[in-house]
């Protein structure tokens, strides 16, 4: 099985454990995703099986979109409300309060990572730290928020949805809106509703991924993983041109113009990501299954 199956992550699960239950039920070693959710997190997350495991690595930076409730009046050490409270406000925050102080949070910005995260400082995750009451200098990261806005709420419990870059943590920007308001904030809730180009409506339940397994129709719920380069244009090749790729000796591009590209065989099987140098097929990443290169 080669492809692109995009889950609907359950709550309480770590995205290890979603990889860890498809290798299982698809019986291949070769799965990988891309973009972790924290346990409490539903939504999209991009499974990569067989071969397509090598387009794990394209999609590192991709732009996500998030829904996700925030609590106002609370802190905790997570900084979501699966942790430890440290301070309480009984002051209610109305609508037109939160909406005022999100423009801040817009752009370019640095964020300070959560002590309760996988990052590593001198060897060790953050979390494990933080389990044994540590506070350590981390550095902030660079980050970008396209979108942030008021769906709903009222209480002290809203609901956002954001749109932002690679390495933002929700819950520490539910921390600080909450710090910016003056009585402190927790994520509440989070749902990813888009990774990249994989959106929620075309994602699965993990029983409706076993049921397709068991039914023998696991066809019907894999996206080609040449979607995770539809951005770029498709090249079709000769019989000649397809053979010297899958032996390693890609050809000349002819008149196509410099840049990167989707090559396929003359029957529509992608082969591989490339570029065209100089009017030279340069090979970035294979797909085509190497046994049928002679």
């Amino acid at each position: 099985m080669n492809g692109i199956i995009i889950v609907d992550k359950p709550a309480d699960w770590t995205s290890h454990d979603v990889v860890a239950k498809l290798r299982g039920v698809l019986k291949e070693k070769r799965i990988g995703h891309s973009g972790t959710l924290d346990p409490m997190a539903t939504g999209v997350l991009p499974v990569f099986v067989g071969r397509a495991t090598r387009a794990v690595e394209f999609c590192g930076n991709d732009e996500k979109e998030y829904v996700a409730g925030f609590r106002a009046g609370i802190t905790t050490n997570t900084q979501d409300i699966t942790g430890t409270t440290l301070r309480t406000c009984d002051r209610s925050v109305s609508a037109d309060e939160l909406m005022a102080v999100l423009p801040r949070f817009m752009g370019a910005q640095k964020q300070l990572p959560p002590m309760y995260s996988a990052i590593k400082i001198s060897g060790k995750k953050l979390y494990e730290l933080a389990r044994k009451g540590l506070d350590v200098p981390r550095p902030e990261r660079e980050i970008f928020i396209s979108c942030i806005e008021l769906l709903s709420g009222g209480g002290n419990e809203f609901s956002l949805r954001v749109v932002c870059s690679k390495g933002t943590y929700i819950r520490t920007l539910c921390h600080d809106i909450g710090a910016a308001l003056g009585c402190g904030g927790a994520m509440s809730s989070l749902r990813r509703t888009r990774a990249g180009a994989f959106n929620s409506d075309k994602a699965y339940q993990l029983s409706e991924v076993i049921d397709a397994v068991s039914a023998d129709h696991a066809e019907s719920i894999f996206m080609p993983v040449d979607t995770v380069f539809s951005e770029f244009p498709p090249i079709a090749l000769s019989d000649a041109e397809s053979h010297a790729c899958r032996n390693g000796a890609p050809r000349g591009a002819g008149s196509y113009k410099d840049g990167k590209y989707r090559f396929y065989s003359p029957d529509g099987e992608f082969l591989l990501f490339g570029e065209v140098v100089s009017g030279e097929i340069r090979i970035i990443k294979t797909f085509f299954d190497p046994k049928e290169a002679e």
